[in-house]
């Protein structure tokens, strides 16, 4: 199934060479990215197939409502990851 996200902040570092690849124009933070995931995924395989540091990941929405690692994704979910911001 295929899952539209986008990845905020210091998160788009972490991004695969095997993602990159398939955006030869680059990926920015906010970019719309899309990955293919077996059925029945959740957040947590979303997170681990980005090789994304768990520690990093605080907020995940998706269709703009929080949700936990557990979430169950559907087909055409809309997810955004962000890591803990701080401000001063």
């Amino acid at each position: 199934m295929i899952i539209r996200f986008k990845l905020f902040a210091t998160l788009i570092q972490s991004v695969p060479e095997t993602l990159r690849e398939r955006y030869p124009q680059g990926i920015r933070a906010g970019s719309p990215l899309e990955i293919d995931l077996p059925e029945g995924s959740t957040l947590a395989d979303l997170i681990d197939r980005l090789a994304l540091p768990r520690e990093k990941v605080r907020v995940i929405y998706v269709n703009g409502r929080a949700r936990k690692l557990d979430y169950r994704l559907v087909p055409g979910d809309e997810v955004g990851v962000f890591p803990a911001i701080g401000g001063g």
